[in-house]
């Protein structure tokens, strides 16, 4: 069987948001959105506290026209939907569009790890991977977006203005020529512009 994809198939992008303080509403208001036939898949991360249960994927659902499930090893990666990872698991993707799950453990201090995310979508999907880094403090992402953009993928920063916390889209920011940051309610038309276009390519 041959390995190559059919003639004109595209692979789906995948969009990576990723966030901590002040993450909650960033992340619905990102999603609020984007419509139902949205044709990327998206991985929405925020920081938690890997002792206590998350409500995030169920809070999500009720927000998005985009099914929201909670992300299990082997999870595919599926156009027009969300996945969120568990509290205690750094999520990771492989280049089989699927996503695996390790344990936090007590490092890094950011859980789940956005860089480790972000890493691991650059070098699985290259061009196909969209970050974007919302409200949070710290410095998490700052490696990843460098990786996304190394291999061929876009990231979008959150502004100071709408963040609650400017700590990581600053340190995002920092890290590389992205453009001017976004304020938080433009970022999903310019989302839908990128991937959602009628110029067939998504990114």
């Amino acid at each position: 069987m041959s390995d190559q994809p059919e003639a004109g198939f595209r692979p789906f992008p995948v969009l990576a948001l990723v966030s901590s303080t002040g993450g909650l509403d960033a992340l619905v208001r990102v999603l609020r959105p984007l419509p139902g036939d949205f044709p990327a898949a998206v991985i929405a991360m925020q920081h938690t506290d890997p002792t206590h249960p998350s409500e995030l994927a169920r809070i999500l659902d009720r927000q998005t026209a985009l099914r929201v499930r909670p992300a299990v090893t082997g999870a595919e990666l599926r156009p027009g939907e969300v996945l969120v990872p568990p509290p205690g698991s750094h999520l990771l993707v492989g280049r089989d569009d699927r996503v695996h799950l390790i344990p936090t453990g007590l490092l890094p201090p950011a859980r789940p790890s956005a860089d480790l995310l972000l890493c691991t979508l650059a070098v699985a999907l290259g061009d196909r991977a969209v970050a974007v880094v919302l409200t949070g403090s710290g410095h998490d992402a700052s490696l990843g977006v460098q990786a996304i953009t190394q291999f061929g993928g876009a990231c979008f920063m959150q502004d100071e203005e709408s963040s609650v916390q400017y700590g990581m889209p600053s340190a995002a920011s920092a890290a590389g020529d992205y453009g001017a940051p976004l304020p938080l309610d433009e970022i999903s038309a310019v989302l839908i512009s990128l991937l959602h276009g009628d110029a067939g390519r998504p990114i």
